[in-house]
């Protein structure tokens, strides 16, 4: 699995309301929460986004309150996939409930604003194509590869009920 784009960079410490404010929380479309995504860090944010695009975050990315809407209203501006330092435990759970690839990576502080980027997910390769630079880190497994390929839990599940029924 490829994912290819325009990296939106980020410090650490981005929490849910920065990702996604509350006052938007009466709604899980996907395409209107992204109307509406950073808003208050980076009000420009989801004009600029293209479909395709990544963000590149230092640590502790996702933190605070448990919403599922954080990574819907990412995936609704046009984010394929986060790479962070470190993430909030309760980011990495809704990402793959909602088909949000995401990988942690320690040179997550190397890449700019508006680098093109690509990223293997099966094999945990990284590439900084305007620095040209190339970054290991551990694969995305192919289950979690599949939840994506989906487009989350919910539907994975759904089409793969005769393997879930046989448990």
């Amino acid at each position: 699995m490829i994912i290819k784009g325009k990296v939106h960079k980020f410090g650490s410490d981005i929490n849910t309301d920065d990702i996604i404010a509350a006052k938007y929380l009466v709604t899980t479309d996907e395409k209107e929460l992204g109307k509406h995504c950073m808003e208050n860090i980076a009000p420009d944010f989801a004009a600029k986004v293209q479909e395709g695009d990544i963000i590149v975050a230092d640590s502790n990315f996702g933190c605070g309150s448990s919403r599922e809407h954080a990574p819907r209203a990412l995936k609704g501006c046009g984010i394929k996939a986060v790479i962070a330092k470190s993430f909030a435990g309760i980011f990495f759970r809704n990402a793959i409930n909602v088909g949000l690839p995401f990988l942690e990576s320690d040179q997550a502080q190397e890449f700019s604003d508006g680098d093109e980027v690509e990223i293997d997910l099966s094999a945990g390769v990284i590439k900084n194509i305007t620095k040209r630079e190339t970054y290991k880190t551990e694969p995305f497994p192919k289950f979690l590869q599949d939840i994506v390929a989906c487009g989350g839990l919910m539907e994975y599940i759904r089409r793969n009920k005769k393997c879930t029924k046989s448990r």
